[in-house]
């Protein structure tokens, strides 16, 4: 984990609370010539530069690299931030001779990179073996700083019933093995192979939260709490909640209205709980199947309609959400943005329904690995 991603809550002039945003998102690198995926992460880091060194690591494997933000109240910080690194590592990665993807995995078949050399990583490797995904798993997490780890559980109640229609937002991996998967997101498939992922249960207690990840780790399912890979948990090392729904955004206008939503639902779940509103106690196994039709679907099919169970057109489940977190979006600045990043994600649609125009316009994988390597590096969707 990069950097120090959030911080605790501060106070504006007017007394309302403003929470802090950092973002982590990881990347695949491939060969520029095949779109394959490359064991290339320790040559890519020895060309970046030293001041963004301490702001960029490697990731589980060697066709990996990480991100991360530094805190920040405003979206236009988050989005510097974002789009500084995000060139500088494609430069980094170009001088390496190898080409930087925002994927959630890699869309051509070749040869599965070897795991980073790193005593937890063996240990995970020899508990788990087969588990290890395919040419390397790219997410991003959002992190939103909270004023204790009580309110932190609470939150993670109360957000449980959004984090479906947030997966659908990030959907960025339809193609694999050189074909299209059916999925919007592949990569999410590929990682629920690990018993620890899975929706955050509803928690009775920071207690109870604790209890669990002991349990868990004594019955092998974990190796320690790093592995706790819950769509949503209180980070190990920071005062923050942690989302970690989705694939890594295509684009820097992705990540940003996504860090926004984000934040959004966790300002407005702070409000219900300060108002007395309970969480909604969805049942887990309808989440499981809200989120299999998330990453499924995407934005571009249905969606599951928590409070009934029952399939909505996707775009109407999150047209439903911004409006709940608006208020929220409001208070903290971003609603302008955050309107108008809408607006290009429902002209362009996921990164999945780009990657499949691409396809359907040229045939060629080579294209689809190419723009995305395009928005990796720039800002807006052409």
């Amino acid at each position: 984990m990069t950097g120090q991603l959030a911080e605790a809550p501060e106070r504006a002039a007017d007394g309302t609370d403003l929470l802090t945003v950092g973002v982590e998102e990881e990347f695949l690198l491939v060969d520029p010539h095949t779109g394959a995926a490359v064991p290339a992460v320790d040559l890519v880091l020895e060309q970046v530069p030293p001041e963004l060194r301490g702001q960029v690591e490697r990731e589980f494997q060697t066709s990996q690299i990480e991100i991360g933000s530094p805190p920040g109240l405003e979206l236009r910080s988050i989005r510097h931030s974002l789009g500084v690194l995000r060139s500088a590592l494609a430069d980094a990665a170009e001088r390496a001779g190898v080409r930087l993807l925002a994927i959630g995995t890699g869309p051509v078949d070749g040869p599965v990179p070897p795991v980073v050399d790193k005593p937890r990583f063996d240990r995970m490797i020899e508990r788990f073996r087969l588990l290890v995904p395919g040419p390397g798993n790219n997410g991003m997490h959002v992190h939103v700083g909270v004023p204790d780890p009580e309110m932190g559980v609470q939150v993670l109640n109360h957000v449980r019933p959004w984090l479906p229609t947030l997966h659908a937002v990030t959907t960025n991996s339809p193609f694999a093995r050189s074909e299209d998967t059916g999925y919007a997101s592949w990569r999410s498939v590929e990682w629920e192979r690990w018993p620890s992922v899975a929706p955050t249960p509803y928690l009775d207690s920071h207690e109870h939260y604790e209890r669990l990840i002991r349990q868990l780790i004594a019955s092998g399912v974990m190796l320690d709490e790093g592995m706790l890979y819950w769509y949503a948990r209180l980070s190990a090392k920071y005062p923050t909640v942690e989302i970690r729904i989705g694939d890594v955004c295509p684009s820097v206008d992705d990540s940003v209205l996504v860090a926004a939503l984000v934040r959004a639902m966790v300002a407005t779940a702070i409000e219900d709980i300060g108002a007395g509103r309970p969480a909604l106690r969805t049942d887990h196994h309808l989440l499981v199947g809200a989120h299999w039709r998330a990453a499924h679907d995407g934005l571009e099919g249905d969606g599951v309609d928590v409070t009934t169970g029952e399939l909505r057109p996707a775009w109407e489940l999150l047209d439903r959400f911004v409006e709940r977190m608006r208020p929220a979006l409001e208070r903290h600045g971003d609603w302008a943005e955050v309107a108008d990043l809408l607006g290009g994600l429902r002209r362009h649609g996921t990164g999945a329904a780009r990657q499949r125009a691409v396809f359907a316009r040229t045939g060629q994988l080579s294209d689809v690995v190419q723009d995305v390597a395009r928005q990796t590096r720039g800002t807006h969707v052409a």
